[in-house]
């Protein structure tokens, strides 16, 4: 899996080394273990889905770490971009609405010796603020825009990526802060990822 992602050129040295180090079928459901290693989302349940290894792969590639950062992550999901991170940065905060993905990504990154990881129960369209600044801000859903409590957590030299734009269709988005205090986004493609829920985000699906 890891050798594709990189002839794809998303993945290279520290990030192959952690998604080669990160057990991906220990973190979906044991009916889609067989599936675990292919380059799709898989189901979770509560609606949402463990990412497809090239987004995990993508999103980890261009918040550029040099394995020094305080991560914000917004959406644990599986805690499968949260184990991948674990393995690359000192701590990373992560940021779950959902109960139950978050007691059970809570004890996924128990059984993995995960330590430098905690999650929270909460709306993460708001960040951690009490936590903050972040060098990195990942966001694993996608908006209709960026968040702006999100950007306000933000280090002098942070970088949020994130996918936002419509719900059936998003770009990835890296932005930083510029020297005089605004944001500079860029544009890394076309993406496709679950809603993300919260105040300042969308309003859940019925």
């Amino acid at each position: 899996m890891v050798e594709r992602l990189e002839q794809a050129g998303w993945a290279t040295g520290r990030v192959a080394a952690a998604l080669r180090e990160v057990p991906r079928h220990l973190l979906v459901p044991e009916a889609l273990h067989g599936q675990a290693y292919r380059d799709t989302p898989l189901p979770i349940g509560s609606g949402q889905t463990i990412s497809a290894p090239s987004a995990v792969a993508r999103m980890t590639q261009a918040a550029e770490l040099n394995g020094e950062e305080r991560v914000l992550e917004i959406g644990t999901g599986s805690a499968y971009q949260a184990a991948v991170l674990a393995r690359l940065v000192e701590r990373v905060i992560s940021v779950e609405r959902v109960p139950r993905l978050a007691a059970s990504a809570r004890r996924a990154l128990d059984r993995l010796g995960v330590t430098n990881v905690v999650v929270h129960l909460g709306d993460g369209t708001f960040g951690r603020p009490a936590d903050g600044p972040f060098d990195v801000i990942l966001v694993t859903a996608a908006g209709p825009e960026v968040p702006r409590p999100l950007l306000d957590q933000l280090s002098p030299a942070g970088r949020l990526v994130g996918p936002f734009g419509a719900r059936e269709r998003q770009e990835l988005l890296r932005v930083r802060r510029d020297r005089e205090g605004g944001f500079v986004s860029e544009r890394l493609g076309a993406c496709r990822f679950v809603d993300l829920v919260g105040e300042f985000g969308w309003r859940a699906r019925r």
